[in-house]
């Protein structure tokens, strides 16, 4: 009697391996001409800093950070905001101004307070009719305004009054920028993606840019695009090999989507490592997910997780033969992964790992039974397991280790899946999720969304609930935003790639399901950031 398995009817790989391997095998030629002029380049910016005038110096951040430059000035950067904080001489009747200031000051952790725009209130729930004709300003505190922590009612105010009046907005020159900002605002944006928008938009004539400046962006973006290139080459490689998208024909071959979001959490050319490491566990990730979510048998699915759980190659000889050849793959990758880091960090990470795939494994059985039973549970039970089904946490412990930074004993105590920065992180991940496959979980017959749970316990329609897990999303990024202005054992390099994983789940699902069934958009996207040589990254000089 033949066994009856689902299928998940994805689509196959619309991209090339031996492609990627032989296009991207070979860097830029004249990497050295190009390094020679970043420094010169680098030293030009320095000295922009010395101007007096703080709006300047403002706006001088907001350009780095837009074009994709500010990792290179991040010390000198918090310097002059730490300089600046409470002590601002700019117009503080200028809009603008004043919600720049705030919104730099706290995206880089200073606790600045909502109480600076009461001068634009006329009372403690509106703000001033005259605004609504300043584009600039109305803009500036709609970004500033996605900074809020709970309880800002200010804050919350602003978003509403701002959002309303750049809905109506009248000014040609600002049109780009205003519905740029309402389809997704800066805060839940990835620099790398916002870089390449805001260049082009310079270039169309969408405000001023010192050229200088828009010189090193591109040839940044340029060298940058040329090492991702090459990141991607070497995977394909290492994917191909591996061969476990032929093994198991069941599974989403999905390497480049598995990359392209590396790019946006962890961009810089230090970090070709971590890229690599994200990549394969995401690889993993999705097989896993499509093993227990698809085509396994419940029986199956808890001999899997009992092997993962003890990390025990030995016992894999008892699973099923496309399970087995799963795990120990998995076991390899993570054991090569786990002796890398030892020789480059010092720091044995392999409890870290079996603990996280261990969680990982219990989470997707956990909601194979939910299927198995056909039972709906209610939100709270299903997102109590869903921030770690969605992966976040492995991510996230595996970045902790890779991204070269000091780790100290505090920060290894705090490093748990129970962690509040790691768990809110992750249900943002979770949450965007399911908005992006709830549909085609459903008509999969899958009962355990958030959607679909919320539903079900309210009775209310698919709108409603949708709007409701909005409303958790925002939520969720107000307490990460105090977070992120909140002493913390973890150093910063590790809480800046902890909200760009966040952001990395707002853009990767923002227009659709980036792994099961990758849009259009999102396929533009991956092409204009790997695949697109334009006049954006010609040189200027």
């Amino acid at each position: 009697m033949t066994t009856q398995r689902r299928s998940g009817n994805y689509h196959a790989s619309k991209w090339d391996l031996r492609f990627l391997q032989s296009s991207f095998a070979n860097g830029q030629t004249d990497h050295d001409k190009h390094m020679k002029r970043v420094g010169e380049l680098k030293e030009l910016v320095k000295c922009m800093f010395t101007v007096s005038e703080p709006l300047l110096k403002l706006k001088l951040i907001d350009d780095l950070q837009r074009l994709g430059l500010a990792y290179h000035f991040k010390e000198k950067i918090r310097r002059v905001l730490a300089d600046m904080e409470g002590n601002v001489a700019y117009d503080k009747d200028d809009l603008y101004a004043t919600a720049l200031y705030f919104r730099l000051l706290r995206q880089y952790g200073f606790t600045v307070s909502q109480d600076i725009f009461y001068g634009f209130m006329e009372d403690s729930h509106n703000f001033k009719g005259s605004l609504r004709n300043d584009t600039r300003g109305l803009l500036s505190l709609y970004e500033a305004s996605h900074l809020a922590f709970e309880g800002e009612q200010i804050l919350d105010v602003a978003r509403a009054f701002t959002k309303m009046h750049l809905k109506n907005n009248q000014d040609p020159t600002l049109k780009n920028q205003v519905s740029h900002a309402l389809e997704m605002p800066l805060q839940r944006r990835l620099q790398r993606l916002e870089t390449r928008w805001f260049i082009e938009e310079r270039e169309r004539g969408g405000g001023d840019v010192n050229p200088l400046l828009l010189e090193f962006a591109k040839l940044d973006f340029r060298m940058l695009q040329v090492i991702h290139r090459r990141d991607l080459g070497k995977l394909a490689r290492w994917w191909e090999e591996l061969g476990l998208a032929k093994k198991l024909s069941f599974v989403r071959d999905r390497l480049v989507e598995a990359f392209y979001p590396t790019i946006g959490i962890v961009p810089e050319r230090q970090f070709g490592y971590s890229r690599e490491g994200l990549t394969k566990l995401g690889t993993f990730v999705t097989i896993v997910d499509d093993i227990y979510d698809v085509y396994g048998l419940l029986d199956e699915l808890e001999l899997f997780t009992d092997v993962v759980d003890r990390w025990d190659i030995g016992a894999a000889k008892i699973l099923p033969d496309y399970m087995k050849t799963t795990f120990l793959a998995l076991y390899n990758t993570t054991d090569e992964m786990v002796h890398d880091i030892m020789r480059e960090e010092g720091h044995n990470c392999l409890p870290f790992f079996k603990k996280a795939w261990g969680d990982i494994c219990k989470s997707f059985l956990i909601e194979a039974r939910f299927q198995n039973d056909g039972y709906v549970p209610t939100l709270e039970e299903y997102l109590k397991n869903a921030w770690t089904s969605i992966c976040g946490p492995l991510m996230l412990i595996y970045l902790f280790f890779s991204t070269r930074q000091l780790i100290t004993a505090e920060a290894l105590q705090h490093l748990d899946t129970s962690s509040d920065l790691i768990r809110l992180a992750s249900m943002i991940f979770r949450l965007r999720n399911d908005l992006a496959t709830s549909k085609a979980e459903i008509e999969k017959g899958d009962v355990a969304t958030s959607i679909y749970c919320y539903m079900h316990e309210t009775g209310v329609s698919e709108v409603v609930a949708r709007e409701h897990i909005l409303c958790l999303i925002d939520q969720m990024w107000k307490k990460l935003n105090k977070m992120g202005c909140t002493p913390s054992p973890f150093p910063q390099t590790y809480i800046d790639v902890v909200f760009d994983l966040a952001r990395m789940s707002e853009c990767f699902y923002h227009y659709g399901d980036g792994l099961g069934a990758p849009d259009a958009k999102l396929m533009d996207d991956i092409s204009s950031m790997l695949f697109e040589d334009t006049e954006l990254v010609e040189m200027t000089k």
